[in-house]
């Protein structure tokens, strides 16, 4: 399946880009984050929350969608 990656804030820093398309054969986000982190390895220290379709979703959620976004912390206010 090929998923769309969205990065927002310092993440899309880290990739250098904004939006990727990934083929991928797993099952869990987790997986997806593995192969982004060998792709970009400084992401293993930058914290972010994962979105599926536009739902926040857990390392242990099954893709589903086809649109993932890594999101930065956001500043409150």
């Amino acid at each position: 399946m090929r998923i769309t990656i969205k990065y927002f804030g310092l993440i899309a820093e880290v990739t250098q880009c904004e939006e990727e398309t990934i083929q991928f054969s797993g099952h869990l986000i987790s997986e997806v984050l593995e192969i982004l982190h060998s792709k970009y390895t400084e992401l293993k220290n930058k914290n972010f929350q994962v979105a599926q379709n536009q739902e926040l979703v857990f390392l242990e959620t099954r893709v589903t969608g086809q649109e993932l976004a890594l999101l930065p912390p956001f500043a409150g206010g």
